[in-house]
């Protein structure tokens, strides 16, 4: 665990909208074809992080390394307990119907596409893929959250502005510290929040920022916030995976090391209102992931 503590104490019910589990390998066996080796990261660190910040609420996201196979995240679901926790699964194109009602009964609300892993630039093949996904669990009401650049982002805004479902964009939907706040595609994505089509998650600094603090991501969080404080999400992105770091994707890679605390003591900055800051990490979760009052 690596945080120091958030003040002043954050408020009651708060979420983390973006978290990860790499659990027993012996148990939870890693995808043969996956792009990195994440190390070990077991639901007992989750919540001390938590307990430590003062977090309620968790949102566990499947990560690629397990592809399909839901069990890892399932587990850490079951661990936690529906009070606590909800999931958003990676389904795969012959997933049934019934696989479907059981992952929403273990606490899924959503499903991830992930366009960046392989770096994805086609936008017409995207678009597929996100209306395929969009119309498997629009009947379940949930949302589709997608991880992409923000080229790709706004190459497919207009199809995604017509899915019959929410939509989640993960990591500052692709933006860069460094474009600023009058970035190529940056306009399409706030049309899209603009409009409560799209929640954006601010999470996972390090994979915007060229600063050691972050501080260079204020003026386009500010931005994002301001669009629609209502379609604002935080995420921690714990245990801070690290793709891309070692030769072989068999080598276990180092995650980021970053003190959560003072991510979420930015972010409190950023919001600059206590009520804008409860939207973000109570009344938007509570909202979107379905938790109980």
């Amino acid at each position: 665990m690596n945080s120091s503590p958030t003040s002043p104490a954050l408020p009651a019910g708060a979420c983390d909208c973006h978290t990860h589990v790499f659990l027993d390998e012996r148990l939870f066996a890693l995808q043969a074809t996956r792009r990195y080796t994440p190390p070990p990261a077991s639901v007992e660190a989750l919540s001390a992080l938590h307990a430590a910040l003062g977090i309620q609420r968790v949102v566990i996201v499947q990560p690629s390394v397990y592809g399909s196979d839901n069990a890892a995240t399932l587990a850490a679901l079951r661990a936690l307990g529906p009070q606590r926790a909800r999931g958003v699964a990676v389904i795969g194109d012959d997933v049934s119907d019934d696989a479907l009602e059981d992952l929403a009964a273990a606490g899924v609300r959503g499903v991830r596409v992930n366009l960046e892993i392989d770096k994805a630039g086609d936008a017409a093949m995207a678009t597929r893929e996100l209306h395929r996904t969009a119309a498997r669990v629009a009947p379940l009401g949930w949302h589709v959250q997608i991880y992409a650049s923000l080229p790709l982002l706004a190459a497919c805004s207009e199809a995604i502005g017509a899915l019959p479902v929410p939509v989640v964009l993960d990591h500052y939907a692709g933006a860069q510290a460094d474009g600023g706040v009058a970035q190529a595609g940056l306009q399409a994505v706030l049309d899209l929040v603009a409009s409560g089509k799209a929640y954006v998650k601010l999470s996972a600094p390090y994979r915007c920022s060229r600063a050691a603090d972050y501080g260079d991501l204020a003026p386009l969080a500010r931005r994002f916030i301001a669009c629609n404080p209502e379609r604002m999400l935080w995420g921690s992105d714990w245990p801070h995976p690290q793709p891309g770091v070692k030769p072989l994707p068999t080598d276990v890679c180092p995650p980021f090391q970053v003190d959560t605390g003072r991510v979420l003591d930015q972010v409190r900055e950023w919001a600059a209102d206590d009520d804008v800051l409860r939207k973000m990490l109570v009344d938007n979760p509570q909202r979107l992931y379905d938790f109980g009052p």
